[in-house]
């Protein structure tokens, strides 16, 4: 039998399942928060809710566990499975499954009265446990639901009543809810309301598939309706280079998503050190709210002040200055998808047309840095470019070199092997 143990804290499964996929390749001796003991009970919690997704690899240091998901091939975000493991005892189950029995029809409307004698007579007259149904579990229950949109309850005179909602038709939306699951902040939302409904499988195919932002869903929300209600926050967050976490107390303003790499940070201002700060999402353990921001339009207009030189997260911090950046690419006759490309991506820079066969890219930007995974997806264009922050300038050269001369010793000793010879 699978073993299939739910859980109350997510977060434990959380902060393993990013050592097994994000991280990965690490023995049992090597996972030094927990005792072993605790690794095994959540390796089986994760071997049951991906299984077909474990791997393992033997080295001399142990059997090193990973998970191995190519996100080409997968068309659902096998991760949201962890999700939707809760726990409960056998009481909760029992009267669950009860309770929506009884009320299996949006046309079925009781009272909490009602509803207990109902369930003593019709269900449990024949076992003493009927005892532990009282009319305060009941209504703990009853509540919950509610909150959860499972039941809704209506007023009538002086009673309460409570129902089973409408059923929503899905059809039309299969398609958007299948789409949005996949590639928008809480997915988790989409899947869970996809697998309730009867969906034929997703059309849909990724190029690239953040599969990881489903193991932030909570923090996410949580970060999303602390934006909304304009609150301050503690945030407890995780470092590779620290063994305790930190806490912030920071006005959360904005999510921001990168397109490269699907990674997702909580834009905010940090109230003790008087700056925006950005901070990555998957490494944020915690979120509690403390109150109310009265500031919190002035900090937020602090920040969409810096947004016209942000290429990235970076933002004005202790600089006093910003950094010019500007290069030209060479088109040929027929690429006009690459000034399209240009236009579409050039977030806070300007695209300008030289004649028919060079355009100019500039832009001011806090740090220069950020820019140059974008720069490179264009270098075999590029025939000038300039950088005012001199250092930046020098590493991307060198790191040109370095590629290639990586590429040069890669082709010799492919061809010194293809011509049967030491050198080449």
């Amino acid at each position: 039998m699978a073993y299939s143990e739910l859980i109350k804290n997510f977060e434990k499964i959380r902060d393993y399942m990013r050592e097994f996929y994000v991280y990965g390749f690490k023995n049992r001796s090597e996972f030094t928060k927990k005792s072993p003991r605790a690794y095994d009970d959540v390796r089986r919690r994760v071997d049951s809710y991906l299984g077909d997704y474990m791997s393992f690899s033997r080295t001399v240091d142990g059997k090193s566990v990973f998970l191995s998901i190519d996100t080409r091939d997968i068309q659902k975000n096998p991760l949201y499975n962890a999700l939707k493991a809760k726990s409960f005892t056998d009481m909760d189950i029992t009267l669950h499954f009860i309770v929506f029995d009884i009320l299996n029809s949006s046309d079925i409307c009781l009272t909490q009265n009602q509803l207990i004698e109902k369930i003593i007579d019709d269900y449990l007259s024949e076992f003493e446990s009927h005892t532990l149904f009282d009319e305060s579990t009941l209504r703990k229950k009853l509540r919950e639901y509610e909150a959860q949109g499972l039941i809704v309850s209506q007023k009538r005179g002086k009673a309460l009543y409570y129902k089973r909602p409408d059923p929503v038709f899905l059809p039309p939306l299969r398609e958007p809810l299948a789409f949005f699951s996949e590639t928008l902040s809480c997915g988790a939302l989409g899947s869970f309301i996809l697998e309730k409904s009867d969906t034929p499988p997703h059309i849909f195919s990724f190029k690239h598939h953040y599969i990881t932002r489903a193991l932030d869903s909570d923090i996410l929300l949580s970060a999303l309706l602390a934006i909304n209600e304009r609150q301050e926050i503690l945030v407890q967050t995780c470092s590779k280079k620290k063994a305790e976490p930190t806490s912030l107390w920071v006005v959360p303003l904005y999510v921001f998503q990168g397109t490269q790499n699907g990674r997702s940070y909580l834009m905010a201002y940090d109230l003790n050190n008087k700056k925006i700060v950005p901070l990555r999402i998957d490494y944020i353990l915690k979120i509690t709210p403390v109150g109310k921001c009265l500031d919190f339009d002035l900090y937020r207009q602090e920040f969409n002040s810096m947004r016209p030189y942000m290429w990235g997260v970076t933002t004005k911090r202790d600089k006093t200055s910003t950094e010019y950046v500007e290069f030209v690419v060479q088109i040929d006759k027929g690429e006009d998808f690459i000034y399209s490309r240009l236009m579409r991506e050039k977030r806070c820079g300007t695209v300008e047309i030289l004649d028919d066969s060079h355009i100019k890219f500039s832009a001011h930007l806090y740090d220069s840095w950020e820019i140059v995974p974008w720069i490179r997806t264009f270098i075999h264009r590029i025939t000038e470019i300039h950088f005012e922050n001199k250092h930046v300038e020098r590493q991307f050269y060198e790191d040109l070199k370095a590629m290639q001369r990586l590429y040069s010793e890669s082709s010799s000793a492919l061809l010194g092997e293809s011509e049967g010879c030491d050198d080449f």
